[in-house]
């Protein structure tokens, strides 16, 4: 069996910026432990899989050591291929996934994802996660991933995170956030207990840092950057109980996957 893959550099407008992510289309299903396998193999913080489904595509995203239930840039990579490599001439792509359906939009040189807000809720602080940080946050909220609210963005970019102990948290990841000095928000993004350290750019983690800067700030349209060490840029617009989160993808490598009938 051969199963093209894609590797495309999402949040980006060239190169070596932005989240890497793995995408390969399949015709059908296949087993899971192959799936996760493959993502194993890519050591990726996502590979994303589509196949044809009635409403468009169905996606899964797939970390180097379990499926997730949503990821931002994997589904910007997804769309990128399918509008891109693939020739698909439509304006706009529906995603059937685990978080119900996503539809992807071409919005000029760019493309829109429309997903579900999850606006975080305020929580104690626990001991793990100020000890993995190594400083007080200004506040402490939580939905999918706890929310740690910091300073500065000088002391954003300056934490260095015990990722032993952030792991322990009962949690998918932990986002840190400040006031950005040319953009409106900036972040960063842990989630070791997934396999990832650090994601350079997490689509997702917006869904919850836009209601809350929205909300804050007392805007509805938000630009966001990611100050992980590759960095990468999103748009956020909330609308009602959802949040478009929008930017550029680029394709770094096409590569094919060889699997025998041993393989998974």
């Amino acid at each position: 069996m051969i199963i093209s893959q894609y590797q495309v550099d999402a949040f980006a407008s060239r190169v070596f910026e932005g989240n890497p992510a793995a995408v390969c289309p399949l015709d059908a299903w296949l087993d899971d432990r192959l799936l996760q396998a493959i993502a194993a193999e890519n050591n990726l913080s996502e590979t994303a899989f589509f196949v044809p489904s009635a409403k468009g595509f169905g996606l899964r995203w797939f970390t180097p050591v379990s499926e997730i239930d949503l990821c931002g840039h994997a589904t910007l990579a997804a769309a990128h291929v399918i509008f891109e490599v693939l020739g698909y001439s439509g304006q706009a792509i529906t995603f059937e996934t685990r978080s119900g359906d996503l539809v992807v939009a071409r919005q000029g040189d760019q493309l829109a994802m429309d997903f579900p807000a999850m606006p975080p809720k305020s929580c104690a602080l626990p001991d793990a996660l100020l000890k993995g940080l190594g400083r007080l946050p200004v506040e402490v909220l939580r939905a999918d991933d706890y929310l740690a609210v910091l300073e500065s963005e000088a002391v954003v970019r300056a934490i260095l995170p015990d990722f032993s102990l952030l792991a322990t948290l009962e949690a998918r990841g932990v986002i840190i956030t400040a006031p950005g000095e040319e953009v409106d928000f900036v972040s960063r993004f842990f989630a070791p207990a997934y396999g990832i350290p650090e994601d350079p750019v997490t689509g997702s983690a917006h869904c919850e840092l836009a209601p809350y800067w929205a909300k804050r700030l007392g805007k509805s349209l938000l630009r966001a950057r990611q100050v992980s060490r590759r960095g990468g840029n999103i748009t956020c617009e909330m609308k009602g109980d959802r949040v478009m989160l929008t930017g550029r993808a680029v394709t770094f490598m096409e590569a094919r996957i060889y699997l025998t009938a041993q393989a998974g």
